[in-house]
């Protein structure tokens, strides 16, 4: 899966926003069985690994000056609703402008 998000702050401020959010989550990902495996930043890149449902949800977030860039791979089965996947990511990824 490949999503750009464009976003209207600086970069600096649009990687707090994401580190923000990812803080945020955690409860509600806990509550919903999600475990986080990997969550590492390099320099301007999230590299993150995720298990949710059983299934494991890795790739990276890159945010540049005018946008988030999300690639994914998604779990076989899941990839029948990547379009609404990318969807919710994408009103979520908005939120964070």
């Amino acid at each position: 899966m490949h999503l750009q998000v464009p976003h209207k702050t600086r970069q600096f401020d649009a990687i707090q926003k994401v580190k923000f959010g990812i803080n945020e989550g955690r409860k509600e990902a806990a509550a919903h069985n999600v475990t986080i495996e990997e969550e590492r930043w390099e320099g301007n890149v999230l590299h993150f690994s995720a298990t949710l449902q059983g299934k494991q949800i890795s790739g990276t977030l890159e945010v540049t000056d005018k946008e988030y860039v999300i690639d994914a791979k998604l779990p076989l089965l899941w990839r029948i609703f990547e379009g609404k996947i990318e969807k919710m990511i994408a009103e979520q990824a908005r939120m964070l402008r």
